[in-house]
């Protein structure tokens, strides 16, 4: 009999925000695969845990894929497990799940924190419809014409990850591909030093351009464009 395969959501900052299933399902594991076997191996510390542990991370995912499937195959129990939030919402793991998903491998999800739902329910933009677009390109000329163009035909909220050091040049990237609309900047959500940011994309690149440095994880919501009124 085919084993399980077991996505869990871990914490994006607080601690007390795992689940009690999300507990039992690691604690049933054969196997946790995640990202940093050194943060995951805190959590369980924290959970009161001691799992066999396999690195799987965006270098190595493709490699681990055959040891994992066969263990999958030899009716064992996988659990995947990312550094923050639910699995595979840019970060590892559709490469197993669709592999397992077509050998026929039950796959099951255990809903729990993440980042892009948290930013979108503070950022009071509107939460539906909506599309998280992950992590712009790094590259300035790839993300304007690749990236941002398309999204920028689509009426309603995006979501993007991003990091510190490239937070002001994705907004003013953001403010001159889809107009300067209003957004919010959430940083360090459920953590000691949780800080939303709301404010057209324009407001927001000015007022984080006078810190003297960005630090955190960072989620930007952005909302539709604003409808001009016209006069007679």
């Amino acid at each position: 009999m085919a084993g399980k395969l077991v996505l869990v959501a871990s914490p994006i900052g607080n601690l007390e925000d795992v689940s009690p299933r999300a507990r039992k399902a690691l604690a049933e594991a054969d196997l946790v695969a995640c990202e940093d076997t050194r943060h995951s191996g805190r959590l369980l510390a924290h959970l009161g845990l001691e799992k066999r542990l396999l690195s799987m991370h965006d270098h190595n995912e493709r490699r681990r894929l055959p040891q994992l499937l066969e263990m999958l195959e030899r009716g064992m129990t996988v659990a995947v497990l990312s550094d923050a939030g639910t699995p595979l919402l840019s970060d590892p793991g559709f490469p197993l799940v669709r592999a397992a998903a077509e050998r026929g491998v039950r796959v099951e999800a255990i809903p729990g924190p993440s980042a892009v739902l948290t930013a979108l329910v503070v950022s009071a933009l509107p939460p539906y419809p909506f599309t998280f677009a992950g992590f712009p390109p790094p590259r300035g000329a790839k993300r304007r014409r690749r990236f941002y163009k398309p999204l920028a035909e689509l009426d309603h909220t995006l979501v993007f990850f991003e990091s510190p050091h490239r937070l002001l040049e994705t907004l003013a990237d953001l403010a001159g591909e889809l107009g300067d609309r209003p957004a919010a900047v959430c940083r360090e959500l459920t953590k000691l030093h949780e800080e939303v940011l709301r404010g057209n994309l324009g407001e927001l690149h000015e007022q984080l351009a006078e810190r003297p440095t960005l630090k955190g994880e960072i989620v930007i919501v952005v909302g539709k464009a604003e409808k001009r009124r016209t006069g007679r």
